[in-house]
């Protein structure tokens, strides 16, 4: 018997999803997935510590947040980075802040969020989450032009690292806040972290 190689088997084996397959295959039954250059990357849900700050987070957010921009939970961004028949990558940030008319579009047509419409995307770092917080979806998100991107860590000491989008630097740390974080950028507002868990 003679072996195939591998690039060959791929090749057989393997479709790449664009993000319109993507977004047809609707929910997954156990945790959530996200595409990653065509791939299904499958991620468990998320443990009742990170839940609780996630929902402790986007009600600080909310008491906070102008009429027209709104927070939203756990929903599917096309990261906008292949055009819509190549294989595409789509992330499911734990919050972001959108433009309120946004939620009018996507009940009228369906789909998901496009990393153009999204002002700030949020990660809350878990245990099995923090390279991927920190350097694959730090990547991704500037890639995709988001403008402002919070890596909150839930461990002691409780963090949140401000990431500012810049035209040739990619995503530049503003600051990183214990305690308190206060910034203007997508909107004036200040977190205590340590309400957080």
């Amino acid at each position: 018997m003679t072996a195939q190689p591998l690039d060959d088997l791929e090749a057989d084996s393997v479709h790449l999803l664009t993000i319109g397959e993507y977004a047809a295959l609707g929910e997954t039954e156990h945790g959530y997935a996200e595409l990653v250059e065509g791939r299904l990357l499958m991620s468990p849900s998320p443990a009742y510590r990170h839940s609780r700050a996630m929902v402790r987070l986007c009600t600080q957010l909310i008491e906070q947040t102008p009429q027209d921009l709104e927070v939203v939970l756990e929903l599917d961004v096309d990261l906008e980075l292949a055009s819509p028949d190549e294989p595409g990558s789509s992330r499911r940030p734990d919050l972001m802040v959108v433009r309120r008319e946004l939620g009018d579009r996507l009940a009228a047509e369906g789909g998901l969020v496009a990393a153009s419409e999204v002002l700030l995307a949020v990660e809350i770092v878990s245990p099995s989450s923090k390279r991927m917080d920190h350097v694959h979806k730090r990547m991704d998100y500037a890639d995709a032009g988001i403008p402002t991107y919070w890596i909150v860590d839930i461990d002691e000491p409780i963090s949140l690292t401000a990431c500012q989008l810049t035209e040739e630097f990619g995503y530049v740390d503003d600051q990183t806040a214990t305690g308190t974080f206060t910034t203007k950028t997508p909107f004036p507002v200040e977190v205590s972290l340590d309400r957080l868990v």
